[in-house]
């Protein structure tokens, strides 16, 4: 795309092989959880980079992404400074632009990963097998956190993904997407129009080009704030009729995604 606000692939750092993109907006509870997985130890030995992507957060998040930039967990902190509201698409996306690694890990700041190293180690044998042009991972919740129904809805959830992409029609939960950098270029990055369903657009999408692989052993665990002030019935409805709308009309039902920080 000449247009394209993406780096050139000739001058991207040969270091990075994978840049961690984290859209942060009012996560001051949650997002040293993850940050604190990225340490220096890990960057050196699996070559990654981590991008957080800030939406304007008005909490003490960006203080904290400062000072453990000062401790070299974060290596760029992008800020959004318009008085819209940015969609977390268009924050996913400015960490891409900013991004110096040929594989992109969009990772949201209320998750972690049950264990960093087997997510890199995941992340880079898929990589370097080349066995498809995006991925996708299994989501839990944590089981210091875990009751009945996330057993029986996650259990599906991962089940669902997986067939999804199998059928041909593209699937990854948005709390993970990895992606290889040249496919996501080619279709311009995440639809920054779409409020919320923009995870699942862009895996139909990439599906069309190519496969999806399954990373199982790269387990996320999500935080349940969600489910747990509207219950799984409301949250598949919602999901469901966001996921149809982004099929037919190319646009979410949602006109704003509610932020749930409790």
């Amino acid at each position: 795309m000449p247009d394209s606000p993406f780096h050139p692939a000739n001058t991207l750092s040969e270091n990075i092989r994978i840049s961690f993109v984290v859209p942060v907006l009012n996560e001051e509870r949650l997002v040293m959880r993850l940050v604190e997985l990225f340490t220096p130890e890990r960057r050196k030995k699996y070559g990654f980079e981590v991008i957080a992507s800030d939406g304007a957060s008005n909490d003490a998040s960006l203080s904290l992404l400062r000072e453990a930039q000062t401790r070299g967990l974060v290596d760029t902190i992008l800020e959004h400074t318009e008085t819209r509201r940015q969609t977390i698409a268009e924050g996913r996306n400015k960490g891409a632009e900013a991004a110096q690694g040929r594989v992109l890990v969009f990772i949201n700041a209320d998750t972690a990963p049950q264990n960093m190293d087997a997510l890199c180690e995941a992340v880079l044998a898929w990589e370097q097998a080349n066995t498809g042009i995006a991925a996708a991972t299994p989501v839990y919740i944590a089981p210091e956190e875990r009751i009945w129904s996330d057993r029986i809805f996650h259990a599906c959830m991962n089940v669902y993904v997986r067939a999804l992409n199998v059928l041909g029609i593209g699937m990854g939960r948005g709390e993970c997407q990895i992606v290889r950098r040249a496919a996501f270029e080619e279709l311009g990055g995440y639809k920054s129009n779409i409020v919320a369903g923009e995870d699942f657009d862009l895996y139909t999408r990439l599906r069309r080009n190519g496969s999806i692989s399954w990373l199982r052993d790269a387990i996320i665990y999500e935080s349940p704030r969600r489910f747990r002030k509207y219950g799984y019935l409301a949250i598949i409805w919602r999901w469901f009729s966001n996921s149809i709308a982004v099929l037919v009309l190319k646009k979410s039902v949602a006109r704003e995604w509610e932020l749930i920080r409790e």
